[in-house]
């Protein structure tokens, strides 16, 4: 027994028919009414789409539904077709049938238009003017249109190509090239070519909504020079339309329609829509909506889309599965999805999705290659709303690419390099890359530390003689000193060896003195941060000489005791400890607080401290512990000879916390 209905679709439009073929692809039962073989032809019947072909009265409206037991009516006709609204409407009410209107949503954008009430009003303004004539209208209204005086020399009309309208368009006479028969709707660079080849100084349209491609007339008539005139939309009084998108999910969420989602994440490129690629391009066009930040969505108005502006991976989450209706969800992202993108947390975002990337052009390909420098051997950086050690960057490499997201970002590039004394560096500034206003600007910081560039700007940051560090082992001499006590270059390599630091470590250098161990530290974490403590004022004040001379933007100065001095900072992955105060087992505690698995490496040469360093290892809950005596002898020149010169002997002492907390 064949399976009945319950919806019923009108489909006298674009929409109507898509809405068609989305519920017979979920497998739901639904039945199409089209008034033409023409309208049949536009659709595949199936065994969940039936077509009813045909015009069809009030009356007989009512017996079909009673007939096939229709629920639920959706009236997709087109916005012009008021009579045959209303009879639909009117059958629905007498068989208390479910009623739903399917209303495009009309175009806002239309300012210099030129507005008359219906087809006769457009006959009478195009009789007070001069200049060729697009009409796009439909056949049905060609009639009214022969009323123009020399209409088959200035008239030229857009209509379907089935043989039936082309004879009764021949047969008015329009023929030749003043007759198009086409099937739209059509895409702006189409629209505007044609105007341009019939050289029209007007465009006679309907309001046909977005979907219709209404938005692509007014824009390539403007494009083109023509005017628009505009034949106002009927008014359905007592109808509460819906949108496509309204009704899909009105459908899915009472007849528990599953949701077929794709998630594509769209590199958009700098902004600039000529940048796009096709591939993005045509998943823009083919989305049912579009998201990103606002900034992205600025160029999107041509497409018709709803749009919901965000760049949090939550809200957008939230909003999708709010709206089942959208199943091509296309999330617009700036540059490329793989160059500091929020694609990273999305993907997280929409795990267990169908997801479809299209990568696009990121600023630094776009920059470079305006500079007419290859990209390979950059090293890429953001300080956009990120704490990246940029300055340790410049000085290890010959080429730094950052993003900037600040207004005096620039500036304070500048400052931080002239502070550090790093006034060769060149730069190379770009603002409002891939736009007519795009700018590029070359200078050194000094040249450009008070000029004023856009927020979102890009630079390349160009060192001539980048170092070349492989490990740690800087000289004594090296440092400034004055009688700071330090931790001498024989130590300061076992003791760093013995702390296993990676790039990303986060260290804290307890009593830092001259800063020999933070500065050794900071120069290895080049994506990390050293924070050195220190309690004396004149130690401190060396430790700022210290940081200036070898240019570490990572290291920061904590001044105070330990561990009062240690409560606010960030968690550690390492902690030296060169000087304690006696307060070594309360500062080893602090650590294991903020990270039960932090990493110790600790220099004791008064045998208290080797003392509380060992009852340490046993009451806290450290393991891995290595305890070595270094007695290191430096050769002295004394006339010729020479004699060897005994330090201290240091006690070494590493550890390393078992991880464990108090819950």
């Amino acid at each position: 027994m064949e399976k009945k209905s319950k919806i019923l679709i009108f489909a006298g439009t674009t929409e109507g028919r898509e809405l068609a073929e989305f519920l017979s692809g979920r497998e739901f039962p639904v039945e199409v009414s089209v008034a033409t073989e023409y309208g049949e032809t536009l659709l595949s019947p199936g065994p969940f789409l039936k077509i009813h072909q045909g015009r069809m009265e009030e009356a007989e409206m009512e017996a079909f539904f009673r007939e096939e037991e229709i629920r639920t009516v959706v009236d997709a006709t087109h916005p012009y077709a008021v009579v045959v609204s209303e009879n639909i409407r009117q059958a629905c009410e007498h068989t208390e049938t479910e009623y739903i209107r399917l209303l495009r949503e009309e175009s806002s954008d239309t300012a210099d238009c030129i507005f008359v009430e219906d087809t006769a009003g457009a006959v009478e303004y195009l009789k007070q003017t001069e200049g060729n004539v697009l009409l796009t209208t439909g056949s049905k209204e060609l009639k009214a249109f022969t009323a123009l005086p020399d209409f088959e020399k200035r008239l030229y009309a857009r209509v379907l190509s089935t043989p039936e309208v082309a004879a009764m368009a021949a047969s008015l006479g329009f023929v030749g090239k003043h007759l198009i028969c086409m099937q739209g709707p059509f895409s702006r660079e189409l629209n505007t070519a044609m105007l341009r080849q019939f050289e029209a100084a007007y465009l006679v349209t309907k309001d046909s909504g977005k979907v219709g491609g209404f938005e692509e007339k007014l824009l390539s008539a403007r494009e083109a020079g023509a005017k628009v005139i505009l034949i106002g939309r009927p008014k359905e009084p007592g109808t509460e339309g819906r949108s496509f998108s309204e009704v899909k999910k009105l459908l899915m969420e009472r007849y528990s329609i599953p949701a077929r989602r794709t998630i594509y994440l769209i590199g958009i490129g700098m902004g600039n829509p000529e940048n796009r690629t096709l591939e993005a391009e045509r998943a823009i066009r083919q989305a049912d909506v579009l998201i990103g930040a606002g900034r992205m969505l600025q160029e999107t108005d041509s497409y018709g889309k709803p749009k919901f502006a965000s760049y949090r991976p939550e809200e957008i989450r939230s909003y999708v599965y709010a709206h089942p209706e959208y199943e091509r969800v296309a999330i617009l992202l700036s540059g490329d999805v793989g160059f500091y993108s929020g694609a990273k947390r999305l993907y997280e975002a929409f795990a267990g999705e169908t997801i479809e990337v299209s990568s696009g052009i990121s600023s630094v390909v776009y920059f470079l290659g305006k500079l007419h420098m290859a990209w390979e051997d950059v090293c890429l950086m953001s300080v956009h709303g990120r704490q990246q050690n940029l300055i340790g960057a410049v000085r290890r490499n010959r080429k730094v690419f950052a993003l900037v997201g600040e207004k005096d970002g620039i500036a304070k590039i500048c400052d931080r390099l002239l502070s550090y004394g790093m006034d060769q560096i060149k730069l190379y500034v770009g603002e409002r890359l891939s736009y007519p206003e795009e700018r590029i600007t070359e200078g050194t910081a000094e040249s450009l530390k008070d000029r004023e560039f856009d927020a979102l700007s890009v630079v390349l940051l160009v060192n001539e003689e980048p170092e070349k560090l492989t490990t740690h082992g800087l000289s004594d001499e090296m440092f400034l000193r004055a009688k700071v006590p330090m931790t001498k270059q024989g130590i300061r390599s076992i003791s760093l060896s013995k702390l296993s630091l990676q790039e990303d470590s986060l260290c804290w250098d307890v009593g830092a003195g001259t800063g020999s161990v933070s500065i050794e530290m900071a120069r290895q974490c080049l994506k990390g941060a050293v924070w050195a403590i220190e309690k004396k004022e004149e130690a401190v004040e060396l430790l700022e000489e210290n940081r200036r001379k070898f240019a570490l933007d990572n290291l920061t100065i904590v001044p105070g005791l330990a561990p009062e001095a240690l409560r606010d900072l960030p968690a550690p992955t390492h902690v030296f400890i060169g000087g304690s105060s006696g307060n070594l087992l309360s500062i080893m505690r602090t650590a294991l607080e903020k990270n039960p698995a932090v990493r110790f490496v600790i220099n004791a040469i008064a045998l208290e401290t080797v003392a509380e360093a060992l009852e340490a290892l046993k009451v806290l809950p450290v393991t891995d512990s290595d305890i070595v005596t270094a007695m290191i002898g430096e050769a002295k020149e004394i006339g010729r000879y020479h004699m060897m010169m005994g330090q201290n002997p240091v006690y070494v002492i590493s550890c390393t916390g078992k991880g464990e907390t108090d819950d």
